[in-house]
């Protein structure tokens, strides 16, 4: 007797074990292009993906796993997917099928646990489109010599990738979209500026992504936003980098451009998609002068961020970002602040210091452009018609828009027939021919 029972509990032991992982979590984005199905896992798990038709279905065989999180909870509104269900088959291997009810192109990969995030499982519900979609914002031919200039914004991280994460659960991800959407509105009402948002929802884009979705657009220029994060508390300050091709001009941005290049582990990006080869690239940055116009336009936003926030550094630092390593497009990284410093994200999280953020950063690229138009663009057609049309913004003084486009307070009075200094926001002055 005593041999059975013995038996049985070894059994019980042997089935207990049986499964080598098991799904923790299961959680769901929407993109514009596709939608991303997330599984956590306790621990590394070989799986099979199928397509079946008749009806359309996508199914995923996961080895040697346990299902612990409830499928139902899945916010399925909006998505291709219209049922998700579960089964055990074989024993011991987890199979899930997603009733598909449009054309999809599915691709699954796994991800290895790192410093943020565990062992993971992921599936690409990529749309299938029908004919070809006109990008959204691109230079046209038949703007002829007033076409407006495009400005591509990148809110950081997203979706799987939350970014930084401050006090009482503050996200760096939702931070820098709400600046963003700010951004994207000043640069809206601004005559000859087209902005155009990289991410506009809570989903993750790949680094070389979002440099591919601002060069499909014709990007004039590219401004990744962020919020910094320390392990001292102590650290504060805003701050704006550009692309090193060779070292940091720091630690502390040699430390960061890590952190911000890892995204791509905690969004979740197969090792296929990042790029081979960077030797070429940067190359053809040390033979252009879109590093230089970077640093200049970079500069210029930095001056105008310290109108509104305490600069952490004084200059534009450079380090290996590679969210900027496009050849052809100006590109900047903007730090907000300290999402770890507790005084610096209560600041973060108010909607009023965000706008003033907004308006810093706006205030910066529209000066630089406005001074530096590029050829064929509606400013440059303005300055070459002997004056330019310039709507006051937020923090604007007259005395300050007369030394930004080298012209007196007198003649800048005399040719909008000022009889004093006092200025709104909104109001258009027009700028005189020097």
């Amino acid at each position: 007797m005593g041999r059975i029972w013995i038996a049985i509990i070894l059994g019980f032991l042997a089935s207990a074990g049986a499964f080598a992982a098991e799904v923790q979590d299961v959680r769901l984005w929407r993109a514009p292009d596709h939608t991303r199905v997330v599984f956590d896992l306790s621990a590394p798990a070989a799986h099979k993906l199928m397509v079946l038709s008749n009806p359309r279905r996508i199914v995923l065989d996961v080895a040697n796993t346990a299902l612990k999180s409830n499928l139902d909870d899945l916010q399925l509104a909006g998505t291709p997917v219209q049922r998700v269900r579960s089964g055990v088959r074989e024993g011991n291997d987890l199979r899930v099928v997603f009733e598909i009810g449009a054309e999809v192109d599915p691709r699954s990969f796994s991800l290895a646990a790192n410093a943020q995030a565990g062992d993971r499982l992921v599936l690409d519900l990529y749309d299938k489109r029908v004919g070809s979609e006109a990008v959204s914002v691109r230079k046209s031919a038949s703007q002829s010599a007033k076409r407006d200039i495009v400005i591509a914004i990148d809110a950081g991280h997203g979706g799987e990738d939350p970014g930084a994460i401050g006090p009482r659960r503050l996200r760096e991800k939702d931070v820098v979209l709400a600046i963003a959407n700010d951004l994207k509105a000043l640069l809206e009402a601004d005559a000859g500026f087209k902005p155009t948002l990289i991410r506009t929802g809570d989903y993750y884009i790949s680094l070389k992504g979002r440099r591919e979705l601002a060069r499909e657009r014709q990007a004039d220029l590219f401004v990744s936003i962020h919020a910094d994060a320390f392990p001292k508390k102590q650290a504060n300050g805003a701050s704006v980098y550009a692309l090193s091709t060779s070292g940091a001009t720091s630690t502390a941005a040699r430390l960061l451009a890590q952190r911000e290049n890892a995204a791509d582990l905690v969004g979740g990006v197969k090792l296929s998609d990042k790029d081979d080869v960077l030797a070429g690239v940067l190359a053809d940055l040390s033979m252009t002068s879109t590093l230089d116009t970077s640093i200049s336009l970079g500069d210029r936003v930095l001056g105008n961020i310290d109108s509104v926030a305490r600069l952490h550094k004084k200059n534009v630092e450079q380090a290996g970002f590679a969210v900027l390593k496009s050849p052809d497009i100006p590109s900047i990284l903007v730090e907000t602040g300290f999402i770890s410093n507790p005084k610096e994200a209560q600041k973060l999280a108010s909607r009023s210091y965000q706008k003033k953020m907004a308006a810093a950063i706006h205030r910066g690229i529209r000066d630089w452009f406005v001074a530096h138009p590029p050829s064929g663009t509606l400013l440059a057609w303005q300055r070459q018609q002997g004056g330019q049309e310039y709507v006051i913004a937020r923090g604007d003084t007259l005395s300050g828009i007369a030394h930004r486009f080298s012209v007196s307070l007198a003649d800048l009075k005399s040719y909008n027939s000022l009889s004093d200094s006092r200025i709104m926001v909104g109001q258009k002055l027009t700028i005189p021919r020097t």
